[in-house]
């Protein structure tokens, strides 16, 4: 086990190179020790390094439509009808509060997501 910080990105590219290494370790493994203090130096290095956005609101309605295999037509109904739904996935109109509330309770979307919360 030769464990060293992560300080940039060759450092990272070997870190993730060597957890793919190990990833099938069983606890109580000699190597599954490296592999978890590998995990939390990337996970460490990427917080700070390479943040995530938070989601997009129309994008997060998008993929809960593509999951659950719904049309336009079908979430209408959560966002006052079809103009409605139409003008909030072409980003011609913002989410209403009540939108947002309807989404997240029926389509069981994060309202963080419908938020831009991440």
């Amino acid at each position: 086990m030769n464990l060293k910080p992560i300080r940039n990105k060759k450092d990272l590219g070997e870190a993730l190179a060597r957890i793919d290494e190990l990833i099938d370790v069983k606890p109580g493994a000699r190597e599954y020790d490296e592999l978890e203090i590998l995990s939390t130096l990337v996970e460490a290095y990427e917080e700070k390094h390479c943040p995530i956005s938070p989601p997009d609101p129309v994008e997060a309605i998008k993929f809960r439509m593509d999951q659950l295999g719904l049309k336009q037509a079908d979430i209408a109904k959560y966002l006052g009808g079809k103009n409605r739904a139409s003008e909030v996935l072409s980003r011609k109109r913002p989410l209403s509060l009540r939108m947002i509330r309807n989404l997240h309770i029926n389509l069981k979307i994060p309202s963080d997501s419908l938020l831009g919360l991440g």
